[in-house]
């Protein structure tokens, strides 16, 4: 591969638009640019999440779905090109389901934090429901592996931030009483 982002200051969006991979170009508040933007954002919060783990496996699944959102970002940027595919959703369930598998149950909902690693899988995976709500505006049949993938993967920042707490969580009191 050859020197693809050789020039950074190009300044052909000062006119407020940006470039699809196919050179048309569109608003930068596009729902589509607007969707392209929350999967990037998407993928700073999971690298972000990752940087604050201890856990090698956690590390890499992570690692993993940001090469995946960058596969995404970019099937956005082509119309009509999906890159996403059945194979991406069986590995993200497949993940959930073998860390699901040594977890307790639920019997309360979890606050998000307690530690940076926690918080900021919680950050992630509340950043990866909004991409998905964006993907859905869009109405637009290509987009629906991106949002199935989306869907799995806000599943599997919810388990990955419980395996991050060590068992440490903190769980929500209702109609508790303060001190």
């Amino acid at each position: 591969m050859g020197h693809r982002l050789s020039r950074i200051v190009t300044r052909t969006g000062d006119d407020g638009t940006t470039g699809l991979t196919d050179g048309s170009r569109l608003r930068k508040d596009a729902p589509l640019i607007e969707a392209m933007g929350e999967v990037d954002e998407l993928n700073s919060a999971i690298g972000f999440a990752e940087s604050q783990q201890s856990d090698a496996e956690i590390c890499k699944v992570l690692i993993d779905i940001q090469h995946d959102l960058f596969d995404l970002g970019g099937a956005l940027s082509m119309p009509g090109h999906a890159v996403l595919t059945d194979d991406h959703i069986e590995r993200l369930e497949k993940v959930v389901s073998n860390w699901n598998a040594n977890l307790p149950p639920l019997k309360e909902f979890i606050l998000p934090g307690g530690s940076a690693a926690v918080a900021s899988l919680h950050m992630a995976r509340t950043v990866c429901r909004r991409a998905e709500r964006r993907l859905l505006s869009l109405d637009d049949e290509r987009t629906a592996p991106g949002r199935i993938y989306l869907n799995r993967l806000s599943d599997l920042l919810f388990i990955a931030a419980r395996v991050a707490s060590g068992g440490s969580e903190r769980y929500w009191r209702p109609r508790r009483e303060y001190s």
